[in-house]
C-alpha cells in the first residue's frame, strides 16, 4: 500500500507524528507538504492528496489540519473521494468497513499523537466489507455523476 499525506500549518506537528507511525509500519508514503508552521491554505495540500488517490498513483491518503474539517470538505469536492473526518478508533474502522473511505482526515487541535497513531493503524488495517455497503457507495457515485451532468 502507498499513501499520500498532507497537512497545513495547523496539522504539521501531528503529520510528523503520523509519519513516524507509517515508518514503523513500513507503509510507503509521499508527503505533499506543508513543511512549516507558517500559515498556509489547506486546499493547497488537500487537492494534491485527493488527485493522487483518484489517479491511482497512491492507494489512500491522510490529511491533517487544525480541526480536519477544512481538509475533509476540500477533498470531498473531488469526484471519487470519500474522505472521512475521524477522531476515534471506532469511526476509523467503521468508515473503512462501511464507507470504503479512501482519505482519512484528522485535526491536530482535536486529537493527540497517541490516539492519532491508533486511528491510523485501525484505518489501515480495516478492509471494506462490500455487500450492502458497496451498493451504498454506488449510490454516492451516482450522485456525483448527476451533479456533473447538472453542471454541464
Amino acid at each position: 500500500m502507498k499513501l499520500a499525506i498532507g497537512s497545513d500549518h495547523g496539522g504539521y506537528s501531528l503529520k510528523k507524528e503520523i509519519i513516524k507511525v507509517l515508518d514503523e509500519l513500513q507503509v510507503s508514503y509521499e508527503d505533499v507538504g506543508c513543511d512549516c508552521e507558517t500559515s498556509v491554505d489547506y486546499p493547497d495540500y488537500a487537492l494534491p492528496v485527493a488527485e493522487k488517490v483518484t489517479s491511482g498513483e497512491v492507494d489512500r491518503g491522510i490529511l491533517i489540519c487544525g480541526t480536519g474539517i477544512g481538509m475533509s470538505i476540500t477533498a470531498n469536492k473531488i469526484k471519487g473521494i470519500r474522505c472521512a473526518l475521524v477522531h476515534d478508533v471506532f469511526s476509523a474502522k467503521a468508515t473503512r468497513a462501511h464507507n470504503d473511505s479512501n482519505i482519512l482526515a484528522m485535526g491536530e487541535r482535536v486529537v493527540g499523537p497517541g490516539l492519532a497513531g491508533e486511528i491510523v493503524k485501525a484505518w489501515l488495517d480495516t478492509d471494506f466489507e462490500g455487500g450492502r455497503h458497496a451498493d451504498r457507495i454506488g449510490k454516492i457515485a451516482d450522485i456525483e455523476e448527476k451533479e456533473l451532468t447538472a453542471e454541464s
